[in-house]
């Protein structure tokens, strides 16, 4: 019965091992996603200041008139 637990044992160990220690890119996708957020937070900073002025003027035009 006690070589039964420690198979069990040893087979449960080198599993948990492997689950949550066997990956060594988890550093590098972290980086990889923290490069797609930036490169996507440029781009819509840029078309918000590439089209900004266009929208205002286009909101603008259709203001509605004041009442007296």
């Amino acid at each position: 019965m006690s070589e039964a637990m420690l198979r069990l044992y040893v087979t449960t160990t080198a599993w948990v091992q492997d689950r949550y220690t066997g990956r060594k890119d988890r550093g590098a996708t972290a980086v990889e996603y923290g490069l797609l957020v930036g490169l996507m937070a440029a781009v819509v900073i840029a078309a918000i200041a590439i089209l900004g002025p266009k929208i205002n003027a286009l909101f603008d035009g259709v203001k509605l008139p004041a009442s007296s």
